[in-house]
Protein backbone atom coordinates (compact mmCIF):
# COMPACT_ATOMS: atom_id res chain seq x y z
CA UNK A 1 0.00 0.00 0.00
CA UNK A 2 2.71 2.50 1.02
CA UNK A 3 6.34 2.34 -0.02
CA UNK A 4 9.23 4.68 0.76
CA UNK A 5 12.39 4.12 -1.25
CA UNK A 6 15.69 5.79 -0.30
CA UNK A 7 13.96 8.90 1.04
CA UNK A 8 16.11 11.87 2.09
CA UNK A 9 14.64 14.87 3.89
CA UNK A 10 16.30 18.08 5.04
CA UNK A 11 15.44 20.88 7.46
CA UNK A 12 17.57 23.61 5.95
CA UNK A 13 21.11 22.22 6.19
CA UNK A 14 20.11 19.46 8.61
CA UNK A 15 19.99 16.06 6.92
CA UNK A 16 17.08 14.56 8.90
CA UNK A 17 16.31 11.39 6.88
CA UNK A 18 19.18 9.55 5.22
CA UNK A 19 17.84 7.06 2.69
CA UNK A 20 14.82 5.70 4.55
CA UNK A 21 13.12 2.74 2.90
CA UNK A 22 10.07 1.04 4.35
CA UNK A 23 6.71 -0.35 3.31
CA UNK A 24 3.26 -0.88 4.80
CA UNK A 25 1.00 -3.59 3.44
CA UNK A 26 -2.77 -3.24 3.37
CA UNK A 27 -4.34 -4.33 6.65
CA UNK A 28 -1.16 -4.11 8.71
CA UNK A 29 -0.15 -2.16 11.75
CA UNK A 30 3.48 -1.18 11.23
CA UNK A 31 5.40 0.62 13.95
CA UNK A 32 8.46 2.83 13.74
CA UNK A 33 10.47 3.08 16.95
CA UNK A 34 13.56 5.03 17.90
CA UNK A 35 15.00 7.54 20.33
CA UNK A 36 13.99 11.18 20.47
CA UNK A 37 15.56 13.01 17.55
CA UNK A 38 15.96 9.89 15.43
CA UNK A 39 13.68 11.30 12.72
CA UNK A 40 10.45 9.40 13.37
CA UNK A 41 8.16 12.43 13.17
CA UNK A 42 10.01 13.59 10.06
CA UNK A 43 9.13 10.29 8.36
CA UNK A 44 5.43 10.95 8.95
CA UNK A 45 5.67 14.61 7.90
CA UNK A 46 7.44 13.55 4.72
CA UNK A 47 4.74 10.99 3.90
CA UNK A 48 2.05 13.62 4.60
CA UNK A 49 3.65 16.23 2.35
CA UNK A 50 4.27 18.62 5.24
CA UNK A 51 8.06 18.34 4.87
CA UNK A 52 8.66 17.18 1.28
CA UNK A 53 11.37 14.66 0.47
CA UNK A 54 14.48 16.03 -1.21
CA UNK A 55 15.38 12.71 -2.83
CA UNK A 56 13.87 9.27 -3.12
CA UNK A 57 10.28 8.25 -3.78
CA UNK A 58 7.02 7.67 -1.95
CA UNK A 59 4.24 5.64 -3.55
CA UNK A 60 0.76 5.05 -2.18
CA UNK A 61 -1.48 2.44 -3.78
CA UNK A 62 0.76 2.56 -6.84
CA UNK A 63 0.65 6.35 -7.19
CA UNK A 64 3.78 8.48 -6.84
CA UNK A 65 2.98 11.00 -4.08
CA UNK A 66 6.54 12.19 -3.42
CA UNK A 67 5.86 15.80 -4.38
CA UNK A 68 2.11 15.90 -3.75
CA UNK A 69 0.78 18.70 -1.52
CA UNK A 70 -0.47 17.85 1.96
CA UNK A 71 -4.14 18.48 1.14
CA UNK A 72 -3.92 16.13 -1.82
CA UNK A 73 -2.29 13.48 0.33
CA UNK A 74 -5.44 13.52 2.48
CA UNK A 75 -7.59 13.27 -0.64
CA UNK A 76 -5.47 10.31 -1.77
CA UNK A 77 -6.47 8.43 1.39
CA UNK A 78 -3.84 9.15 4.07
CA UNK A 79 -4.75 10.85 7.37
CA UNK A 80 -2.16 12.03 9.88
CA UNK A 81 -2.74 12.35 13.64
CA UNK A 82 0.13 14.63 14.70
CA UNK A 83 2.27 14.52 17.80
CA UNK A 84 0.63 16.45 20.63
CA UNK A 85 -2.84 15.92 19.14
CA UNK A 86 -3.15 19.48 17.75
CA UNK A 87 -6.92 19.73 18.16
CA UNK A 88 -8.56 23.08 17.35
CA UNK A 89 -8.75 24.13 20.98
CA UNK A 90 -11.22 27.03 20.60
CA UNK A 91 -13.64 25.01 18.47
CA UNK A 92 -16.24 22.53 19.69
CA UNK A 93 -15.86 18.81 19.24
CA UNK A 94 -18.47 18.95 16.51
CA UNK A 95 -16.53 21.65 14.66
CA UNK A 96 -13.31 19.67 14.99
CA UNK A 97 -14.93 16.66 13.34
CA UNK A 98 -16.39 18.81 10.58
CA UNK A 99 -12.89 20.14 9.93
CA UNK A 100 -11.70 16.54 9.65
CA UNK A 101 -14.20 15.91 6.85
CA UNK A 102 -13.47 19.13 4.97
CA UNK A 103 -12.34 17.34 1.80
CA UNK A 104 -15.60 15.43 1.46
CA UNK A 105 -18.62 16.50 -0.56
CA UNK A 106 -21.02 13.82 0.70
CA UNK A 107 -22.45 15.99 3.46
CA UNK A 108 -25.17 13.54 4.50
CA UNK A 109 -22.54 10.84 4.90
CA UNK A 110 -20.35 13.25 6.86
CA UNK A 111 -23.21 13.80 9.32
CA UNK A 112 -23.83 10.06 9.46
CA UNK A 113 -20.17 9.43 10.28
CA UNK A 114 -20.29 12.03 13.03
CA UNK A 115 -23.29 10.31 14.59
CA UNK A 116 -21.55 6.94 14.28
CA UNK A 117 -18.47 8.23 16.08
CA UNK A 118 -20.62 9.72 18.84
CA UNK A 119 -21.99 6.24 19.47
CA UNK A 120 -18.56 4.61 19.13
CA UNK A 121 -16.90 7.06 21.53
CA UNK A 122 -19.51 8.20 24.08
CA UNK A 123 -17.10 10.80 25.47
CA UNK A 124 -17.60 12.74 22.22
CA UNK A 125 -21.37 12.78 22.67
CA UNK A 126 -21.01 13.90 26.28
CA UNK A 127 -18.78 16.85 25.25
CA UNK A 128 -20.30 17.53 21.81
CA UNK A 129 -20.57 21.33 22.11
CA UNK A 130 -17.64 21.78 24.50
CA UNK A 131 -14.45 23.51 23.36
CA UNK A 132 -11.80 20.93 22.52
CA UNK A 133 -9.16 22.74 24.54
CA UNK A 134 -11.04 21.97 27.75
CA UNK A 135 -10.78 18.19 27.28
CA UNK A 136 -8.30 15.99 29.10
CA UNK A 137 -5.28 14.67 27.23
CA UNK A 138 -6.87 11.28 26.62
CA UNK A 139 -10.12 12.84 25.42
CA UNK A 140 -8.19 15.10 23.06
CA UNK A 141 -6.34 12.08 21.67
CA UNK A 142 -9.61 10.27 20.96
CA UNK A 143 -10.90 13.44 19.29
CA UNK A 144 -7.73 13.80 17.20
CA UNK A 145 -7.99 10.20 15.98
CA UNK A 146 -11.69 10.58 15.22
CA UNK A 147 -11.08 13.85 13.37
CA UNK A 148 -8.55 12.05 11.16
CA UNK A 149 -11.02 9.22 10.52
CA UNK A 150 -13.60 11.72 9.25
CA UNK A 151 -11.64 11.84 5.98
CA UNK A 152 -12.27 8.09 5.61
CA UNK A 153 -8.58 7.25 5.18
CA UNK A 154 -7.31 3.92 3.98
CA UNK A 155 -4.02 4.59 5.79
CA UNK A 156 -3.92 6.23 9.22
CA UNK A 157 -0.57 7.48 10.52
CA UNK A 158 -0.27 8.13 14.24
CA UNK A 159 2.50 10.12 15.91
CA UNK A 160 2.99 9.32 19.62
CA UNK A 161 -0.68 8.69 20.50
CA UNK A 162 0.18 7.73 24.09
CA UNK A 163 2.26 10.82 24.83
CA UNK A 164 1.48 12.34 28.23
CA UNK A 165 -1.29 9.87 29.06
CA UNK A 166 -1.77 7.77 32.17
CA UNK A 167 -1.16 3.99 31.92
CA UNK A 168 -4.92 3.36 31.94
CA UNK A 169 -5.50 5.75 29.05
CA UNK A 170 -2.52 4.32 27.16
CA UNK A 171 -4.24 0.93 27.24
CA UNK A 172 -7.49 2.49 26.02
CA UNK A 173 -5.80 4.25 23.08
CA UNK A 174 -4.04 1.06 22.02
CA UNK A 175 -7.32 -0.87 22.20
CA UNK A 176 -8.82 1.73 19.85
CA UNK A 177 -5.90 1.28 17.44
CA UNK A 178 -6.39 -2.49 17.39
CA UNK A 179 -10.12 -2.12 16.73
CA UNK A 180 -9.47 0.30 13.85
CA UNK A 181 -7.21 -2.27 12.19
CA UNK A 182 -9.84 -4.97 12.71
CA UNK A 183 -12.33 -2.68 10.97
CA UNK A 184 -10.06 -2.38 7.93
CA UNK A 185 -7.87 0.67 8.51
CA UNK A 186 -4.16 0.21 7.79
CA UNK A 187 -1.97 1.94 10.38
CA UNK A 188 1.58 3.32 10.55
CA UNK A 189 2.40 4.02 14.18
CA UNK A 190 5.19 6.02 15.82
CA UNK A 191 5.40 5.41 19.53
CA UNK A 192 7.93 6.07 22.30
CA UNK A 193 6.29 3.24 24.25
CA UNK A 194 8.08 0.66 22.15
CA UNK A 195 6.88 -2.36 24.09
CA UNK A 196 3.23 -1.40 23.69
CA UNK A 197 3.69 -0.63 19.99
CA UNK A 198 5.47 -3.92 19.29
CA UNK A 199 2.75 -5.85 21.11
CA UNK A 200 -0.01 -4.66 18.77
CA UNK A 201 1.88 -4.22 15.48
CA UNK A 202 2.64 -6.81 12.82
CA UNK A 203 6.05 -5.49 11.78
CA UNK A 204 8.43 -2.84 13.01
CA UNK A 205 11.34 -0.65 11.95
CA UNK A 206 14.02 0.83 14.19
CA UNK A 207 15.22 4.30 13.20
CA UNK A 208 18.51 5.81 14.38
CA UNK A 209 19.81 9.22 13.28
CA UNK A 210 17.67 9.24 10.15
CA UNK A 211 18.43 5.68 9.04
CA UNK A 212 16.58 2.38 9.33
CA UNK A 213 18.96 0.10 11.22
CA UNK A 214 16.69 -2.88 11.91
CA UNK A 215 13.37 -4.25 10.70
CA UNK A 216 11.31 -7.38 11.09
CA UNK A 217 8.33 -9.07 12.66
CA UNK A 218 7.47 -7.58 16.01
CA UNK A 219 7.97 -10.88 17.82
CA UNK A 220 11.57 -10.89 16.60
CA UNK A 221 12.14 -7.28 17.58
CA UNK A 222 10.76 -7.90 21.08
CA UNK A 223 13.41 -10.58 21.57
CA UNK A 224 16.26 -8.70 19.88
CA UNK A 225 18.96 -7.94 22.45
CA UNK A 226 19.80 -4.48 21.11
CA UNK A 227 16.13 -3.48 20.95
CA UNK A 228 15.56 -4.74 24.49
CA UNK A 229 18.59 -2.86 25.75
CA UNK A 230 17.76 0.43 24.04
CA UNK A 231 13.95 0.60 24.03
CA UNK A 232 12.27 -2.01 26.24
CA UNK A 233 13.01 -0.85 29.77
CA UNK A 234 11.10 -1.78 32.90
CA UNK A 235 8.98 1.36 32.65
CA UNK A 236 7.32 0.09 29.48
CA UNK A 237 6.59 -3.24 31.15
CA UNK A 238 4.76 -1.45 33.97
CA UNK A 239 2.59 0.41 31.46
CA UNK A 240 1.68 -2.41 29.13
CA UNK A 241 1.87 -5.77 30.87
CA UNK A 242 -0.60 -6.94 33.49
Amino acid sequence: MLKLKSVHTYYGNIHALRGVSLHVNQGEIVTLIGANGAGKTTVLKTISGITPASRGSITFEGRDVTKVAAEEIVRAGISHVPEGRKVFSTLSLRDNLEMGGFIRRDKKEVQADMERFKKKFPILADRWNQMAGTLSGGEQQILAITRALMARPRLLILDEPSMGLSPLLVKEIFKIIKVLREEGTTILLIEQNARAALHIADRGYVLETGKIVLQGKCRMLLEHEEVKRAYLGKGYREVWED
